[in-house]
């Protein structure tokens, strides 16, 4: 049974397990992916105007359009892909965003977004600029709340003092406990909840070879993964990546890729066994060094 809770500082009572649109591989399949993910519980669904030039969004959003009620759709801006299709510049202006926003809701079939995130950031940015624009819509009716996605602790603070957002998407798991020296306390704190990505490290928790990550050698990422198999057979190692992220009371989600069906299915399968053994997470973060996080300020 899926668990929720709510994001943030909102009314948003998502599911603890979103589903990520950044690689469906067809319409098709797309629309597979989601429906495994609605009989899963999943009620909360990741996209971006970036992914597959506005492609994904347009999946999304025909895949919802008959239960839209019931379901929380994010999506992101930021990102402007130029015209000739040969790559996206980096526009964080409210001109644009309000441009933006009714092209995405065109292409996802609704008159609302529930969350609209500015899609990266530094802390050069025009973040004042963002949130004006983010706060006009809100009072228009066009998005419900709003957040940011960043793994940039300087921007990240400049943007819980500026915002009224109510979330923060982040990469974190296993792998990358960098949110946990500066991110995590903060978000809580300051009211905005995490939605984390990247909780698999490319699959490397959930039972690919082991391979150099970050600044992880091959070997390091063998040894996490040789401690997580002390605690769980091999079929659960998704959802003991996905636990020791959502042990945390900062993160309200863990938003999931899939390019198939069944690793909706089989990753949720795993979570729920997990959830029901006593797992150590200490060990388990005992094999993971911090490394120097001030190269992502």
């Amino acid at each position: 049974m899926m668990d929720f809770s709510l994001l943030g500082s909102s009314t948003l009572n998502i599911s603890r397990i979103a589903l990520g649109g950044m690689s469906f591989p067809s319409v098709e399949m797309g629309q597979k992916i989601i429906q495994t993910a609605l009989e899963g519980g999943i009620n909360l669904f990741d996209t971006a105007d970036l992914y597959d030039k506005g492609d994904n969004e347009r999946i999304v959003g025909k895949a919802l359009a008959t239960i839209r009620q019931e379901v929380f759709i994010a999506t992101k801006v930021g990102n402007r892909w130029r015209a000739d299709g040969s790559g996206w510049d980096w526009v964080p202006r409210k001109a644009y965003i309000m441009t933006a926003v009714e092209a995405s809701l065109e292409r996802l079939g609704t008159d609302y977004i529930d969350l609209y995130q500015l899609h990266g950031g530094t802390i050069e940015d025009p973040l004042e600029e963002v949130v004006e624009a983010f706060e006009l819509l809100k009072d228009q009716g066009k998005i419900r709340a709003y957040g940011i996605s960043s793994i940039r602790p300087n921007t990240i603070r400049k943007w819980t003092a500026l915002s009224q957002g109510v979330s923060c998407m982040s990469q974190y798991s296993l792998l990358d406990r960098r949110p946990e020296e500066f991110v995590l306390g903060h978000l809580q704190q300051a009211g905005h909840g995490i939605l984390v990505r990247g909780a698999l490290a490319k699959g490397l928790l959930a039972g690919r070879p082991a391979q150099s990550y970050l600044d992880h050698s091959a070997d390091q990422v063998a040894n996490v993964q040789a401690e997580m198999l002390k605690q769980v057979n091999k079929e659960d190692l998704p959802g003991l990546a996905l636990a020791y992220c959502l042990r945390s009371p900062a993160v309200a989600s863990v938003v999931l890729g899939a390019s198939q069906p069944d690793q909706i299915s089989s990753a949720l399968a795993a979570w729920q066994r997990v959830n029901a053994q006593d797992i150590n997470f200490p060990q388990l973060a005992e094999a993971v060094p911090f490394y120097d996080y001030t190269q992502h300020r």
